[in-house]
């Protein structure tokens, strides 16, 4: 028995049901990432201070991820397109060209997840702060420091090596006290040695570092996974294509055309992170 509306239209919607079903789902995705914005804005209000997104992400990076993923957004509709004018070879160019954009966003967006974890702000006992990279006991840049984990290692001091603010502005120091002779040392590219002890606070830029990086890691986080998820369901129909096509060549048709609308859904949802998150 055949399942009824899989690729002729249902009298009450005028969508087959894999159409139905994408536009509910993608209705309970706007509320989720509508909360998440929202948790933004509110965060954002209520802090006493936010950071220059400018100095501590790469925008040029954001700018390169957001012209892969509209450029991926034109490849998947060639791609439905392709099948509709009954071209198979040209869909599996366009959709190929749609996965590689996605490993290019997800490889990118990695690279940017690893600085960013090997990327310290220290907090110094007399009030002064800075941001930049750390040595420890010869490990350049290391991963996941914090002042806990240098005194449980026996470390006494560390080499720190002042921002050399290549995205922007800096993050503002806050100094009190003797932040000014820490300051008048700390220039750019110069390394200076600080003992553990007058360490207040170390961290590398986490989750656990501020509310903005957490609500940073949540919300690229999730989309990332969702920029996964779509590459993996479009490399099933990518590698099933030939067999699928040949034998229900409207049914393949119309997963194509569901599969494009939750990409551009995870396109859309970059297009407003973007701004927000790297230039607001």
């Amino acid at each position: 028995m055949d399942i009824p509306y899989t690729t002729t239209p249902r009298e009450d919607t005028g969508l087959y049901n894999a159409k139905v079903g994408i536009w509910l789902f993608l209705a309970s995705e706007v509320m989720l990432f509508g909360a998440l914005f929202s948790s933004y804005i509110l965060l954002r209000v209520g802090a006493d201070w936010w950071p220059a997104p400018r100095s501590i992400l790469n925008i040029p990076i954001g700018t390169f991820n957001t012209a892969v993923l509209i450029i991926s957004s034109v490849t998947v509709v060639l791609a439905w397109a392709s099948l509709k004018m009954n071209q198979l070879s040209k869909f599996k160019l366009y959709q190929g060209i749609t996965i590689l954009c996605a490993l290019i966003f997800v490889g990118v967006k990695s690279v940017e997840y690893t600085e960013k974890w090997k990327h310290y702000e220290i907090w110094l006992n007399d009030g002064s702060n800075y941001s930049g990279h750390i040595d420890v006991n010869g490990k350049h840049n290391p991963f996941f420091y914090t002042h806990n984990k240098l005194v449980s290692e026996g470390v006494t001091e560390i080499t720190f090596t002042k921002d050399p603010h290549k995205y922007g502005d800096p993050l503002p120091e806050k100094a009190a006290g003797g932040g000014e002779a820490h300051a008048a040392e700390a220039h750019a590219h110069e390394s200076m040695v600080i003992k553990t002890e007058d360490i207040k606070r170390l961290s590398a830029f986490v989750p656990a570092h501020s509310t903005y990086f957490a609500i940073y890691f949540t919300m690229t986080g999730l989309h990332a996974l969702h920029v996964i998820g779509g590459a993996l369901v479009m490399f099933y129909l990518w590698i099933t294509a030939g067999s699928w096509f040949r034998s229900r060549p409207e049914q393949f048709t119309n997963r194509i055309e569901v599969s494009g609308l939750f990409w551009h859904f995870v396109d859309l949802v970059w297009i407003f992170l973007f701004p927000i998150l790297y230039l607001m």
